[in-house]
């Protein structure tokens, strides 16, 4: 959410910066100077609160209740389970209904596009933390 944040603020200080600190009063350099300052203050900001996130998310995968700890092992079966039903499930259901001219209603479609960014970015993140242990950065 955050990250979201950082242009719109950097762009809000650069407006006030130009008001509150004309250029006909200071030097380019001191204007250039006061602003990477400010950048930079917002970007610490947004670092500490991407820390702040991480420290909770590893609380919560230590978390004795499913409830807690389990959400995001949900999302991945939901994510499996949808996938599975579209490429494997419903495909072979189509096949054995139209080979034995049963008559059943129609089966179910699901939004693909959000269920592929959904798991696209799980297993990506899923990748990355793979690359992190084979090259031995985290345990």
């Amino acid at each position: 959410m955050w990250q979201a944040l950082v242009g719109p603020v950097a762009g809000l200080l650069d407006t006030v910066l130009k008001r509150v600190l004309p250029p006909e009063k200071m030097s380019e350099a001191e204007r250039a100077h006061i602003e990477a300052e400010l950048k930079l203050a917002v970007m610490q900001f947004d670092w500490q609160s991407v820390l702040g996130q991480l420290e909770i998310n590893k609380e919560e995968a230590k978390h004795a209740s499913i409830f807690v700890a389990g959400w995001r092992p949900a999302c991945g079966w939901v994510g499996a389970t949808g996938l599975a039903y579209h490429f494997v499930i419903q495909p072979l259901v189509v096949f054995l209904v139209t080979m034995f001219e049963w008559e059943v209603p129609p089966l179910p479609v699901f939004d693909m596009d959000t269920l592929t960014t959904l798991l696209f970015g799980m297993l990506g993140l899923g990748g990355l933390r793979t690359f992190e242990k084979f090259k031995g950065v985290s345990s």
